[in-house]
């Protein structure tokens, strides 16, 4: 006798839902992409069955044989999703027990809110090992162009205001800093989605004998010593989408600094800047304007940022009022999730691309880079080497570069006369203060744009980064 097909609404009903009903609360339409880790659930939950007895051998094989065969199907394309039995759970339930009468047993200790908690686990650690990778290879392009272009010197800058000089290697490092701390981030959020709620049940567990650790670590929910780690409480299991928020929170902090990174990519190949030049294949032109060749890619990682940060607030804005245990409304978690999962990624991708095929103009850098006023603080520090407290030598300084201006001169073009009308305690030395090279070689501190410093930094990273 074939086994009747499998739908979520029970006996205890008397007519389906309506239409407009079906419509509105069926899922499929984005979770179907979860295909992959139900199936990865389930044929681990048929083992556990007949591991304990639930399942005969022949029953087992007969589900496993049939999850292959529709695994299968669904990666040509050639699965037919059918909204009106609501998600990816019912889907592929039904289809196999369409296909295995045995299928109808497959639920034995088994909910959707505890096979949708796993799925969602399993989907998120490919992601979150996905994108790790995807960090590495953006921290390699930016060394990988600091260290083409490691004695190219640029102003470094606060408020947008031309500051001290450093050099352009120095400047992207810093966000291989940032990025470095972003991976940090995401192998922790790993560490808390990699634990097991499969077994747990729609809210209390189940009273048949579910091997538990034994579907934890068919599916690689273990820690480093191979122990198996699953859910301490049964309720929280069902209900718990931390490991969902931590994502989405990793990832906007992700999109913050790769908005930073963009904003400079933007302005550095502006006209008024002209520090580099992005590749043809990663800008576009204008549709009115022959002469434009826009940073698209950069602007819209910059733009991307914004649905990152909104994906992170609809779901904290999802689960605050939410009661024990679970509730309809997380049905939503699901796209915000995906959706910051892609947006990240594609942006870490493209602008890994774009850095990659990105030149650097070292005689505009050079060009500014040689204003002396990028060293006033250095012809400040001259003084305090005399004794000078540094306030009175910063005063000193500030009334040098008003004469500077005055005369209509750069503050390096001050003869050591000139200087001494402002103060007589500056010496024929002082001049050499405005050399660039001798400023940035005085640098040496570590974390420091200092010669030394950021030799010793991409070494660093070319050893780090070569090990993977």
């Amino acid at each position: 006798m074939k086994a009747k097909t499998p739908t979520s609404r029970s006996a205890r009903f008397s007519e389906g839902p309506a239409q407009e009903v079906a419509r509105f609360s069926q899922s499929v339409s984005f979770d179907w992409r979860l295909w992959e880790q139900d199936i990865l659930g389930s044929l681990a939950h048929a083992e556990m069955l007949r591991k304990i007895g639930i399942l005969t051998r022949a029953e087992w094989r007969e589900i496993e044989l049939a999850l292959d065969e529709i695994a299968r199907e669904i990666g040509a394309g050639k699965f037919k999703w059918k909204p009106e039995l609501e998600d990816v759970h019912m889907n592929i339930e039904a289809e196999l027990t369409r296909r295995a009468p045995a299928g109808a047993k497959l639920h034995t200790g088994r909910s959707r809110n505890d096979q949708i908690a796993l799925d969602m686990r399993l989907w998120l650690r490919d992601e979150l090992a996905a994108l790790t990778d995807e960090l590495r290879r953006l921290q390699k392009a930016l060394v990988h162009l600091g260290r083409k272009n490691d004695g190219v010197v640029i102003p470094g800058y606060t408020h947008l205001q031309r500051a001290q000089p450093v050099y352009f290697a120095h400047h992207l490092l810093a966000y291989v800093e940032m990025l470095e701390r972003d991976r940090e981030r995401l192998l922790d959020c790993f560490h808390r989605t990699n634990v097991c709620p499969l077994g747990s049940g729609a809210i209390a567990g189940s009273t048949l004998p579910l091997d538990r650790e034994f579907v934890a670590t068919k599916l690689g929910f273990v820690d480093r010593d191979g122990a198996p780690r699953l859910t301490q409480n049964s309720m929280d299991a069902i209900s718990d989408r931390d490991f969902a928020v931590e994502f989405c929170a990793d990832a906007a902090l992700i999109a913050v600094h790769l908005s930073r990174l963009a904003e400079d990519c933007v302005l550095w190949a502006s006209a008024e800047f002209q520090f580099i030049a992005i590749a043809d294949a990663y800008t576009t032109g204008s549709s009115l304007m022959p002469q434009k060749k826009n940073p698209d890619v950069a602007e819209l990682t910059r733009g991307k940022s914004g649905r990152v940060f909104g994906n992170l607030m609809a779901l904290l804005t999802l689960l605050k009022g939410l009661p024990m245990s679970y509730n309809r409304d997380l049905q939503e978690d699901k796209e915000r999730l995906f959706d910051s999962a892609d947006t990240v990624r594609a942006c870490v991708r493209l602008m890994a691309g774009m850095i990659d095929n990105t030149t650097v103009n070292t005689k505009q850098c050079r060009a500014a880079a040689a204003d002396s006023a990028l060293l006033a603080t250095d012809l400040a520090d001259y003084l305090v080497r005399k004794g000078i407290p540094f306030r009175q030598a910063h005063h000193i300084v500030g009334a040098a570069v008003a004469a500077a201006e005055k005369a209509g001169r750069a503050l390096g073009e001050l003869s050591g006369s000139e200087l001494r009308q402002v103060d007589a305690r500056f010496g024929d030395d002082a001049a050499d203060v405005f050399d660039l090279t001798k400023a940035l070689a005085q640098r040496r501190m570590t974390g420091a744009p200092g010669t030394g410093p950021l030799a010793a930094q991409l070494a660093r990273w070319e050893k780090i980064l070569a090990q993977g």
